[in-house]
């Protein structure tokens, strides 16, 4: 069981624990892919963990971008929270249907936005189902609450940003995506969109951070997968994935070592891999 930080990740029992607490707010964060043929609000609605909101990762996001779900204006992030009942003064916690995926980049998104009382639920929804805590089909009762929201930049980076941080080779770049898309040798789910990955980028895929349950992996062992993946982590880090999704998974582990200097390629692989100019390297290359 993974040690309970309110501002990274918490177990079930913790969340059992303080689910009454009246400045508590849950948040179900479950996205899937659309080749999956799931929808996470129809899930969402039809049961739940109780009090808890449901945060869309596609509507909450830059609708003006042609990439999928980008970081969304403050002003749309601080209108939506307030519709929720999402405030200052609260500790949010946010879970998934899968377990641990969708649901950190909830958090890295209230980390970009100035949020520190945010944390991920280890294992998510499945492990609460799994233990016999309750669930329900009901609406929160809704208390409008103002955000204070202050960008954290330094979070986030786009393409010219990774360019040059590829080029250079003074950050870690690491894709949290399979290793057969990361080499080139398996066909990117989305059409039109090149095969391989940033070169000098390394790969840790986002699952070689969990355990067999969905749960994250302890500190020890998370440092462990990275030094397996030949990380620096003496260099600041651009985590990477598909969409920017599982990338955050990355970006929640290296926050759970104590890494702090830390940021993800909100474009990721779905903005460079559809730039025929931008370079891509394939299976063993750099």
């Amino acid at each position: 069981m993974a040690q309970d930080d309110p501002k990274t990740l918490v177990s079930t029992s913790w969340l059992a624990d303080h689910l009454k607490d009246p400045d508590l707010r849950i948040l179900d964060g479950t996205w899937f892919m659309p080749s999956e043929g799931r929808d996470g609000r129809s899930e969402f609605e039809a049961g739940h963990i109780p009090n808890a909101r449901f945060f869309d990762i596609d509507e909450i996001s830059d609708l003006r971008s042609d990439l999928p779900h980008m970081v969304p204006p403050v002003e749309k992030f601080m209108s939506r929270m307030r519709a929720m009942g999402v405030g200052d003064g609260h500790q949010v916690v946010v879970y998934d249907a899968h377990g641990l995926f969708s649901a950190a980049r909830v958090w890295w998104l209230f980390r970009l936005m100035g949020q520190e009382n945010i944390a991920v639920l280890d294992g998510g929804l499945p492990k609460w189902v799994a233990e016999g805590h309750p669930v329900d089909n009901q609406p929160p009762v809704i208390r409008d609450r103002h955000m204070t929201v202050k960008q954290q930049h330094q979070m986030v980076r786009d393409v010219t940003q990774v360019s040059s941080a590829s080029k250079l080779g003074d950050h870690e770049v690491l894709d949290a995506r399979a290793p057969g898309r990361f080499a080139g040798t398996e066909a990117e789910p989305r059409s039109g969109i090149r095969s391989g990955h940033i070169p000098g980028a390394k790969n840790v895929f986002f699952k070689t951070l969990l355990n067999a349950d969905g749960t994250m992996k302890n500190p020890d062992a998370l440092r462990a997968v990275f030094e397996a993946a030949g990380v620096d982590l003496k260099k600041p880090v651009i985590t990477s994935c598909g969409s920017g999704v599982t990338a955050s998974v990355i970006n929640l582990a290296l926050e759970r070592i104590g890494k702090s200097d830390h940021a993800l390629y909100d474009g990721s692989w779905t903005e460079w891999g559809a730039f025929p100019t931008l370079p891509i390297a394939t299976s063993g290359d750099t």
